[in-house]
């Protein structure tokens, strides 16, 4: 359990989160994914990335528990910048990265999707942010990668969900496939990336990050402050320590 990293086929890499019993990440396990994303990169060997997660859904976000566990700033200070490293690790990776979504990708899991070069989702995949029911911000600029404008500050304010099958048809997930075809379908799209140039594949990734519109390391940071701010105020202990009291129930 956790975090691995695998070799599929000629220059792909599989990377799995498993996390029971939500794929709730610690601190450490952004850390660890981060590290493995940047390894893979790094390799000369590699020509893709698959980013993928075992269990119920994709991804839940932060472990909001181990955060809750402590007194002090320094769950939340790890939180955010395990965060930061394994978003930044995504986008950074010196070979496309696609995620292969199933189940809920929220919170943090929508820093991941949304800074992927891809996403290939399952039919029962949902995407969002619960932040503001959880008192934080963040990950509003890799929302905002995935749906249009107003649905993005609509999804943040109302904490709504949307659906893989709504993000295919703003052309944001390019396929949705039954649950039981997820992983080949993203190694499918992995095999037709790995049999390009890999020399040009590299230099088309990096190209592709420096005409971004948004720099996103530093709009997602932008966005961190406030979740730090409201941690200060105390509404973040407020709406975190309900989360856990409802879960205990």
């Amino acid at each position: 359990m956790g975090i691995s990293a695998s070799s599929h086929g000629e220059g792909v890499v599989e990377i799995v989160m498993d996390a029971p019993p939500v794929n709730a990440l610690t601190v450490r396990g952004w850390f660890d994914l981060a590290a493995a994303v940047r390894e893979a990169g790094r390799d000369v060997r590699t020509r893709v990335v698959v980013l993928r997660a075992e269990g119920r859904g994709f991804n839940a976000g932060v472990d909001i528990k181990e955060m809750q566990a402590g007194s002090g700033f320094e769950a939340l200070v790890g939180a955010n910048r395990g965060c930061f490293e394994a978003f930044a690790a995504v986008y950074e990776c010196e070979v496309p990265v696609i995620a292969a979504v199933h189940g809920f990708c929220l919170g943090g899991g929508v820093g991941l999707a949304g800074n992927a070069d891809i996403v290939v989702a399952s039919d029962d995949a949902y995407f969002g942010l619960p932040e503001v029911e959880r008192g934080a911000l963040g990950a509003a600029t890799h929302l905002a990668r995935l749906v249009p404008q107003h649905l993005m500050r609509a999804m943040v304010y109302t904490c709504r969900n949307v659906t893989a099958a709504e993000l295919h048809a703003f052309g944001s997930v390019l396929e949705v496939v039954p649950r039981d075809r997820l992983r080949d379908a993203a190694l499918e799209v992995a095999a037709q990336i790995a049999a390009k140039d890999p020399q040009v594949i590299r230099r088309a990734k990096e190209s592709l990050n420096g005409i971004d519109p948004v720099d996103v390391k530093r709009s997602y940071r932008f966005e961190q402050g406030f979740t730090f701010e409201l941690g200060l105020t105390g509404a973040g202990d407020r709406h975190r320590d309900a989360f856990v009291a409802d879960g205990a129930k």
